[in-house]
């Protein structure tokens, strides 16, 4: 018998898990399938947290993995509270290791999502906490910094991966509107991302090992937020 805490791939029941709740996202539906979803998508979502972990510490020596709901484990419930859409439930599993000084959130580091029929790699930070974007902007705007991460960004796009972030339509105000780096300074995020079909590796103890070559081809991006983070907390 397998070791619990050793990752050995999500079932299928794990994927239909998703696929039924997208179609049933209701509370009622949820707590007949509470059971399944702890056993099937849970416990091997904190097995897969500990073993990607330990291989992303090739690429980030200090990533941290906890293997916690609210730590790596994003909650399944929703808030909706601002939400028109009242629907309880997430229709995807989101798991989170993180590298830095800063609380998790306010961290640069490596996300996995599965939504079937996908699942989606991702690097980065999905959205800069409002301390940090004047520092990124400066970053951006000096020629060693700004150059830097211009050559991360066109390594990353470059072996194929989607480098996304930018939430404004004009350079801010402060700049110059015709900066060489004015399409960085209207990012208020910065990512890497690669989504594809469901591999059958995700099925077997493989799939850590099938992940870790995306997150390294999209590092170059974590490895300069890193480096951003850590000079404003330290």
């Amino acid at each position: 018998m397998a070791e619990p805490d050793k990752f050995q791939g999500f079932t299928p029941q794990a994927i239909k898990f998703w696929r039924d709740l997208t179609r049933h996202n209701n509370r009622a539906w949820f707590e007949e399938h509470k059971a399944l979803y702890e056993r099937e998508v849970l416990v091997p979502s904190r097995a897969l947290v500990s073993a990607m972990g330990g291989l992303l510490k090739k690429l980030a020596p200090l990533v941290i993995a906890e293997p916690k709901v609210n730590r790596s484990l994003f909650r399944i419930y929703r808030d909706v509270r601002f939400s028109k859409d009242k629907s309880p439930y997430k229709s995807h599993l989101g798991l989170w290791w993180w590298e830095g000084p800063g609380p998790r959130m306010e961290c640069s580091g490596f996300y996995f999502q599965l939504e079937p029929p996908k699942v989606m790699l991702a690097v980065g930070m999905h959205r800069f906490p409002k301390f940090l974007l004047p520092a990124y902007r400066q970053a951006v705007a000096d020629d060693k910094l700004g150059r830097a991460l211009e050559r991360a960004v066109k390594k990353v796009r470059k072996a194929g991966y989607e480098v996304g972030g930018q939430g404004y339509k004009r350079v801010p105000r402060g700049f110059d509107p015709e900066h060489p780096r004015g399409d960085l300074l209207r990012h208020d995020a910065l990512w890497a991302a690669y989504e594809t079909d469901i591999p059958e590796e995700i099925h077997t103890a493989d799939f850590p090992a099938w992940c870790l070559p995306h997150f390294r081809a999209m590092a170059p991006l974590h490895q300069w937020l890193l480096e951003l983070t850590v000079r404003e907390f330290i």
